[in-house]
């Protein structure tokens, strides 16, 4: 005699390969919650930015004496005691002033110094004392160099 039928359990459709879709889809939805997500953060930040004119930010360049805007430095031209000390400058050299033991203006570039004259004698000091060089400062440190070339020789020191 043959066995009693048994009853065969009911099983969800089979889809071959659905797994690896589904984990494709996961990844592209996250994708792009984060993209969604940046893109607010970036919106909130340039909304929330001052107003204002736009500047350019551009890196100094080594002639600049700081980094302030390139109107506020001037071109200054300072005698130095020591005529010997200014032949061993050159344009782009940055140097210390100094006025007794007082530091005036600190690593400032040297943007001229001018040559000696055919008609100026070149084996003693000038007859004024000194040489001239020119340097870039702030108007402040320009205010303060002359002020002290007023009351002192100025020396410098090379940085």
């Amino acid at each position: 005699m043959p066995p009693p039928p048994c009853g065969v359990p009911v099983f969800g459709p089979i889809r071959a390969g659905g797994g690896r879709h589904r984990i494709r889809r996961a990844v592209r939805t996250r994708r792009r919650a984060m993209a969604a997500g940046l893109a607010v953060t970036a919106a909130a930040l340039a909304a929330s930015a001052p107003r204002g004119d736009a500047r350019v930010v551009r890196t100094p360049s080594r002639a600049a004496a700081s980094p302030m805007a390139a109107r506020d430095v001037v071109r200054a031209p300072v005698r130095i005691a020591d005529a010997a000390a200014v032949g061993l400058l050159r344009p782009g050299d940055r140097v210390d002033v100094l006025a007794g033991a007082r530091v005036v203006a600190r690593s400032v570039p040297v943007v001229g110094v001018p040559e000696v004259r055919a008609d100026e004698p070149t084996d003693g000091p000038p007859p004024d004392g000194g040489a001239l060089i020119v340097l870039a400062v702030p108007r402040p440190t320009a205010a303060a160099l002359s002020g002290a070339a007023a009351n002192s020789a100025l020396g410098v020191v090379l940085c």
